[in-house]
């Protein structure tokens, strides 16, 4: 069974959760995966709570601690932010935990030139702890918006999903969009888990899944899941 510590927002865990499944649309009923969403919405702020780690620390462990005890085989955590807790967390649960991040950048190596420019749009506090880049850095130029397009564009996008403004939402991440595309880059990861519903709402899952500019690491990670489901 896989276990979902969702919560970070409600709204990206249930879209994680929807991946799943369309992922094995067609099938029988008793050919879905079997999984375990725990939609702890009481975690801390990460964001809020970067100078106070072990807050935010306590309450992941909680959530995994809890599906760990439910028989679960392994652990997906469907926000990206969370994984700058990644490495304490992982020492202190004793089932596998994926890395969202690290399978982000492996999913960019099968399918990018290294050395290409690599867009991130993200939480301000996914690019200040770095979780992404410590992986790319190497390999990749990783680029995000500029401060303006950061706050009036990613910002507020990520905050209109969690309004539940979708349409809202897409229409103001489209500046940041354009910027990165404008700065050359090839690949454009939406490295906050709100930003897949702004940007994929009124399209076809065939064609988010098909993208060519577009990585969702909640559907990446959502393959890796069931990749190790089987």
């Amino acid at each position: 069974m896989i276990g979902i510590l969702g919560g970070m927002g409600t709204q990206a865990g249930l879209d994680f959760c929807n991946k799943l499944a369309k992922l094995n649309r067609g099938k029988s009923d008793q050919n879905y995966p079997i999984f375990l969403l725990y939609n702890k919405s009481n975690i801390p702020d990460r964001k809020k709570n970067l100078k106070k780690y072990s807050n935010v620390l306590k309450s992941l462990i909680i959530g995994c601690k809890f599906l760990q005890k439910s028989k679960c085989k392994f652990i997906s955590i469907p926000c990206n932010t969370a994984h700058y807790w990644y490495d304490d967390l992982r020492k202190r649960i004793k089932i596998p935990i994926l890395n969202m991040p690290k399978i982000v950048y492996e999913n960019t190596l099968k399918n990018c030139k290294q050395g290409s420019k690599i867009g991130l749009l993200a939480t301000e506090a996914t690019i200040k702890t770095g979780i992404y880049n410590k992986f790319f850095i190497k390999k990749y130029d990783l680029v995000s918006p500029i401060k303006k397009f950061q706050i009036h564009s990613v910002n507020r996008s990520i905050k209109l999903i969690k309004m539940g403004k979708t349409k809202e939402a897409e229409k103001a991440i489209k500046p940041a969009v354009n910027y990165l595309l404008k700065m050359k880059c090839k690949k454009i990861i939406l490295g906050c888990t709100e930003l897949p519903i702004a940007i994929f709402a009124y399209k076809s899952f065939k064609k988010a899944k098909l993208s060519k500019v577009f990585m969702d690491p909640n559907l990446i990670l959502a393959e890796a899941s069931i990749k190790k489901y089987k």
